[in-house]
This record gives C-alpha cells, structure tokens and sequence, in this order.
C-alpha cells in the first residue's frame, strides 16, 4: 500500500521511513555518477523536496523526461538527508511523468531573471521562488484579514461591482456598456443615449464598495466588503492598477477615534498573523528583495502610533524645508501630502507609524463628514514607514443638509446619490469606515516594488494579457 505523502510542506515534516507519492513540478535536475537529483516543488513551500534516483531504479527513457518544467509522481521511501540544506530525501524507485516539458524552451531556467521578464510569462511566474512566496503570503493575508473580522463580530458583504454612482467623485470609472459602438442610440443632442442601454442608465465597475458598505452598516452595525475595484487612470507608475482588491470595513455607531482604533488593531492583527505563519516566506524577501521588510514589520506590529492633525503634518514639513530639507512636490496647507512628504514623517520625523486627521475638504470625498471650523474633515490616514500611506478613513456625513451641501459642491448629480441621502432621513447613525488596498498591502509586506507583482494577472494602462 502506497501511503500518500501529501503537499510538499507537509513530506518535509515528516519521520523518515514512510513510503509515500510525492506530486509536483521539477524545478531542476542535476546528475551524478550513477545517481539523479531532481528538485520537486508544488508550491506548497517555499523550501523543495529533493528525490534522489539511483541509476537503473527507473527506464532510462522515462528518466530522460524528467527535464525542467515537467510534472510528476515520485514514489519511494523517505529518509534523512546527509546533504546540505534539506533534513529529508525522498529516495524514488518509481516515477510517472504527467507532462513532459522541452528544457530548451522552457523560460524560467536555473539562471536568475529580471521581475520584467516574468511579468511577460504571467502564466508561468507563480513556479519562480519569487512569485510563489509572494502568492502564498497573498493567500495568508487575505485569510487574515477574514478572520480578523469575522472574530470580531463583523459580516462579511458583498458589494456590487457595477454601481450607477461614484463613490469617490473622481470620475476616472471604466463604463459598463452592452450598447453596440458600431451604431450607437444618440439623444437629440448627438450623445450617446443610455437611457437605451442595458441597465437603462449609465452603469460603471466600481471604485469602491463603500456607499453600499454604508447602507448594509445601517443595518447590521458593522459589516465589511472585501473584493475587486476598478479605476481608468491611464497611470503606468508602479504603484496603479486598473484592477486592485479593497478592504472596507463600515462600523456604525462608529465615530473618528474610535475608527482609529479599529484601523490600528487591524494592520497589527494582519501584520502578527504574517509574521506567525509566513515566517519562511517573509525572510526570503528579507532577504532578496528589502533588508528593512522583517524588521519594519516587526515595528509596526509592536510600536504605538503617532497622531498629529493635517495642519501639524504641514508645520512638521514646512519647518524640515527651512532646516533645508528640500521635496520634489510642494508644500502648503490644502497640498495633498506626497509619499515623499508621509515618509519624511514616519522615518525622519516619528520613525513610527502616523496618523494624521482632520484633512482640508477639499482634498477630501464630499461623504466626509465637515468639522466645526468648515475647513476641514474628519479623515484619518494611516502612514507607516516606508510606504506612506496605508490604510484611509474618516467619519462619514450623517446629516442630511450637510451631504446635500458637500454633493452640490462637489458638481455631482443629487438624484445619483438619492438612495445614499435616503439613509441620512430613516434613522440617521454616526458611523465611520475606512479602505485598505490589498496590493498596497502586499507591497508593504513583501517589498516588492511594483504592484503589478503583487497580483497574480494585473491589470493596467496599456496591459491586460491572460
């Protein structure tokens, strides 16, 4: 009876002695004088499993096709390694290879290659080192975040991804059409009719599930939307995406402070969580990628958060300048402050994370809701070191005048926004919420430096292959 080995992490945990089936992909293989190494991964870790063939235990024809990027099943008996860099071997004496593979082809060869490389083989990247650790730790940190608010009372809802309005006043939306561009229906004035479109109205991908996070918070007290987000920003900067995952959280009952403290509890939960289990993971790209990963991390995890307002923010900057600090974007109150302007404050200034709150309304989303001094809001952001800006919030409009006011102001159409007002007339609540990109997240746990790859086919201006 052949006992199944299971994954690859869990053969490597094992006692020697069990004959077992080990499944998976050859990364390499290497022979010796009467003997054969090959490397087997299957993604389940980020260490291989070595099997060792002796010469004649298997067809020579078969052994001829096991080469680079092939599939199989080794069968044998486990035992302790005397090698260097594995504590167990599997010793094959039976191979099946699933998929043959032409090594002279095959793209991702022994050799290192460059992150531009392989993001033209998105289909075969995630078997590189890099990629699969980044993935896994994708997986570990969207369990994470699940459970961090499921276990604290949260459900889990699942906002649409086409809306008719614009939860962030943008307006760089993609337009979801079935109307024919071939001959479109015009209004009398030459536009494009949607009126005849399908859902008899413009329609959009959303930016944000916010506005419904809002509606479903009002009642059920807090609820959280964890899915995809879409932006027509013709960006190629490494840090956009046309297509990108959120997290937003909507507590009601719920003001600034006490979304604050929310925020905090959750980056630190998530953080620990990766830490615990993606140890292995987490010092590879200590170790290829950023040297600062583990140990910023690690900070974040265990310091307390700075807080200071906007206005602090600006003083703290503009006092920097005239010390002789210069910045490439400037610097004054109602700017919106720059990575180069948030990491200054969290590595040069607090040498922690920040929080800064109360932004200028204008530079702010009209659902914000307005301070006292009719300036400003109650926004927070989150800034950690060595990415900026992290997690943003704020306290959400709860009067029903006031959001008129701010959706006027803004040149937004009232009757879009009829629904999103309706709630501010039947049992109006204070309640907050804040955002975290997943990709965002990704970068700041791995290092990696360009957020098309931290998702497993991006999305971008100018690309969208697979």
């Amino acid at each position: 009876m052949i006992e199944k080995g299971g994954y690859i992490r869990d053969i490597l945990a094992r006692a020697p002695g069990a004959r077992i089936d080990a499944f998976g992909w050859v990364k390499t293989r290497r022979d010796g004088k009467g003997i054969h190494f090959i490397q087997l991964q299957d993604g389940s870790s980020s260490q291989d499993l070595q099997v060792v063939v002796e010469e004649g235990r298997v067809p020579s024809e078969l052994m001829a096709q096991v080469t680079t990027g092939a599939s199989l099943r080794a069968t044998g008996e486990l035992v302790k390694s005397v090698g260097a860099g594995q504590a167990i071997e599997l010793h094959a004496d039976e191979l099946q290879v699933f998929g043959s593979s032409d090594p002279a082809t095959y793209p991702l060869q022994k050799k290192g290659h460059t992150m531009e490389f392989l993001r033209e083989i998105q289909h075969l990247r995630s078997r590189s080192n890099t990629f699969s650790a980044v993935f896994r730790v994708r997986n570990a940190l969207c369990c994470a975040i699940h459970k961090f608010f499921q276990e604290n009372g949260f459900i889990y809802f699942h906002s649409p991804i086409i809306a008719t309005s614009d939860a962030e006043g943008a307006g760089s939306m993609f337009t979801a059409t079935g109307i024919d561009f071939n001959h479109p229906p015009r209004t009398s004035d030459g536009n494009v009719d949607f009126s005849q479109d399908f859902y008899g109205k413009r329609a959009f991908l959303t930016v944000s599930g916010q506005l419904q996070a809002e509606m479903a918070a009002l009642a059920f007290s807090n609820v959280y939307t964890f899915g995809p987000c879409f932006r027509a920003e013709k960006s190629t900067t490494p840090r956009h995406l046309a297509e990108f995952w959120m997290i937003e959280p909507e507590m009601a009952f719920c003001d600034l402070n006490c979304c604050q403290v929310l925020a905090v509890r959750f980056l630190k939960f998530i953080i620990a969580e990766l830490l615990d289990n993606c140890a292995s993971e987490i010092e590879f790209f200590n170790k290829r990628i950023d040297n600062d990963v583990l140990k910023t991390l690690e900070h974040v995890a265990t310091s307390d958060f700075a807080h200071i307002t906007y206005t602090e923010a600006i003083g703290i900057l503009e006092t920097a300048i005239k010390n002789g600090r210069t910045f490439e974007f400037p610097v004054f109150w109602g700017c919106d402050l720059q990575s180069e302007h948030e990491r200054h404050l969290t590595e040069q200034v607090f040498r922690k994370p920040v929080i800064v709150t109360d932004y200028p309304k204008e530079i702010k989303a009209f659902y914000m809701r307005l301070n006292e001094d009719g300036r400003t809001v109650r926004a927070m952001d989150i800034l950690t070191p060595r990415i900026g800006e992290i997690i943003g919030g704020s306290q959400r409009e709860e009067r029903h005048d006031v959001l008129v006011s701010r959706i006027r102001e803004a040149g937004l159409n009232e009757e879009h926004y009829r629904w999103y007002l309706d709630l501010r007339k039947f049992g109006s609540v204070p309640h907050s919420g804040f955002g975290m990109g997943l990709e965002r997240m990704m970068m700041y746990v791995t290092g990696m430096k360009n957020i098309r790859d931290v998702i497993p086919c991006p999305r971008s201006f100018g690309a969208a292959s697979l």
